[in-house]
């Protein structure tokens, strides 16, 4: 209850703030028993109606006043912001082309000219002459599409082509200044224009631009084309409430080709809905939701769009139209034969049987270092190929396969689970004992976080296996022929890990001694020694050491919980045998 009763006082302060200030702290405005309604939007207009019928419904032409207030419309509008980020959404593939309208588009406007634009009510021409008659200024082609220049009087220009507008204006100079005179015209600035988007766009209404400006500046300014619901195969272009252009975004965004167009003020640009869609995933440079003109289309088609990668061989395609799913699969070279219908899934996988093995080769070895082996090719035909170095010790031969390191991995980082679960559930009686259990939870987790740092070398042991050489090997195995060594290695909790010279006299406990002797943390019941070929004698001191054999002492586990010092203790026997390393607690 007195948890409940700050957050109600909370609420009713934030309900009695205006609505600007409960939103600028939630983010949303707070409401008591009231809605909520967002302003309408402006719609798009209505071609061929009435000003009057407008002027009634609250819609006025743009460029109007109100006859009430006489005060300009506010025509202006910003690009909606992005949208919250939707989990649901989020997790489906995405609809190609969605990529498009991010913003770039609508923050940068075109103000350049093709050689075909026509002039228009509105342009601004800069116009020079010099000679016998000097002039230089910018004139703005009038509503009756005429430029005024002083001492000529009126040049027709509206619908000129602009590679065409230096020349006509030239010629009518001519006319009345024969010689002595020379004349240079360009285009300065296109025409203000406002622009209707509508159809299935995120945010539909007025947008101003300039009669240059693409169609996908004023998309963008729409916030894009909804990719649920919008097509991206045939944006209609209205002028007059006639269709004056359609436009394939997919040619864009595929080939870069878009055709230039002039736009003018009152324009419609509509985004109709979605057509037919067909989901591509797998072996793919575009995973997307692709859009198309029928029902049924070419695989070959659709391919062309998605762009399969280099290792793609088969299409799986899931129908689902009609009361049943079904499955089919088909080689891509099949792919102008297959139909692709409206709703199919298609995946595009890389189906490719082993033909050959690389197996890399370290060590005394005298021959190639990569062998390529057939696939099913075994350890015998890879040792038909070695030619071991005179100092080589054939039968300590190493084999290291990465799915047993991923293995012994896994297997470490189940123990390690289990620890961390001992650790952070461990029950105290007293005060005292519970501040033990920290500090020991705390020492075992950093404990963890060391051992998953650790990396198993994955090794296959060969010693006295009989049939070691009918092992199979993998793709990517890796085989080392040790040097003759004649030195022993002791490491671990002693003083002093260092490398010693065999003595086939001396025993463990001598080499202990020489490499100054066990740590206090050393556990002398646990001592282990790894031999070359990877075998591991648990029972160290009843077994005679050999020349190159590793001695391994480990750390001693001390805990009061007997779960704990178990789960510790074979974590640390992994790590020795997988990595050869002495981790203490």
């Amino acid at each position: 209850m007195t948890a409940i009763l700050p957050a109600l006082a909370l609420t009713g302060l934030l309900l009695a703030l205006p609505a600007t200030a409960q939103t600028a702290l939630t983010g949303t405005p707070q409401t008591s028993g009231s809605t909520t309604t967002a302003p309408a939007a402006t719609p798009g207009p209505l071609q061929g109606l009435d000003p009057a019928v407008l002027e009634a419904a609250g819609l006025r032409p743009a460029g109007t006043t109100s006859r009430a207030t006489n005060v300009a419309p506010v025509v202006q509008q910003q690009a909606p912001g992005p949208l919250p980020a939707d989990p649901a959404r989020a997790a489906r593939p995405l609809v190609f082309g969605s990529q498009m309208f991010s913003g770039r588009f609508a923050s940068e406007a075109f103000s350049g000219f093709n050689p075909d634009y026509q002039l228009a009510v509105g342009d601004r021409v800069h116009l020079r002459m010099w000679g016998a008659f000097n002039h230089e200024g910018t004139q703005v082609v009038d509503a009756q599409g005429n430029l005024f220049v002083p001492s000529l009087g009126p040049v027709r220009v509206l619908g000129v082509r602009n590679g065409e507008l230096n020349e006509r204006v030239e010629a009518q100079v001519k006319r009345t200044f024969r010689a002595n005179v020379g004349v240079y015209a360009t285009l300065e600035a296109a025409q203000p224009v406002k622009i209707y988007v509508t159809g299935f766009v995120k945010a539909p209404g007025l947008y101003p631009g300039l009669s240059s400006d693409s169609v996908l500046y004023y998309l963008d300014r729409a916030g894009g084309i909804d990719p649920d619901r919008g097509s991206y195969l045939g944006v209609d272009l209205l002028r007059g409430g006639k269709s004056k252009a359609r436009i394939n975004l997919y040619d864009f965004l595929l080939n870069g080709q878009i055709t230039p167009m002039q736009l003018q003020d009152g324009d419609t640009i509509v985004v109709p809905p979605r057509r037919h869609t067909v989901q591509v995933i797998g072996e793919v440079l575009n995973p997307y939701i692709f859009e198309l003109d029928s029902a049924r289309t070419g695989a070959d088609m659709l391919l062309a769009m998605a762009r399969p990668r280099p290792a793609a061989t088969h299409l799986s395609i899931t129908r689902r139209t009609g009361p049943q799913r079904r499955s089919e699969y088909h080689p891509i070279a099949d792919a102008a034969k297959i139909q692709i219908e409206d709703g199919d899934e298609v995946t595009v996988t890389a189906d490719k049987y082993p033909g050959t093995i690389l197996v890399r080769v370290e060590g005394a070895n005298l021959s190639e270092r990569t062998l390529v082996l057939p696939y099913g090719a075994r350890l015998k035909d890879a040792l038909d190929r070695l030619r071991p170095a005179p100092q080589a010790n054939v039968n300590g031969l190493q084999l290291f396969r990465q799915s047993v390191a991923e293995r012994q991995k896994a297997l470490m980082e189940t123990a390690l689970r289990n620890l961390e679960t001992y650790a952070l559930t461990a029950r105290s009686a007293t005060s005292e004992e519970s501040a033990l259990r920290q500090r020991e939870g705390q020492q075992i987790l950093e404990f963890v976080q060391r051992a998953r740092l650790i990396q198993p070398r994955g090794q296959v042991i060969l010693a006295q296996a009989g049939g070691a050489g009918d092992t199979l090997l993998e793709d990517g195995d890796t085989l080392r022929i040790p040097e003759a060594s004649n030195l022993v290695m002791v490491s671990g909790e002693v003083l002093f890990p260092n490398a010693l010279v065999f003595d086939p006299q001396a025993d463990l406990e001598a080499y202990v001694r020489q490499a100054g002797g066990y740590t206090q943390g050393a556990d002398e019941a646990k001592v282990v020694v790894l031999r070359q070929d990877g075998s591991v004698v648990a029972d160290a001191r009843s077994t005679k050491l050999q020349a190159g054999d590793e001695i391994l002492v480990l750390p001693r586990i001390q805990s009061k919980n007997v779960e704990i010092a178990r789960g510790i203790t074979q974590i640390v026997y992994q790590i020795a045998v997988a990595a050869r390393i002495a981790l203490g607690l």
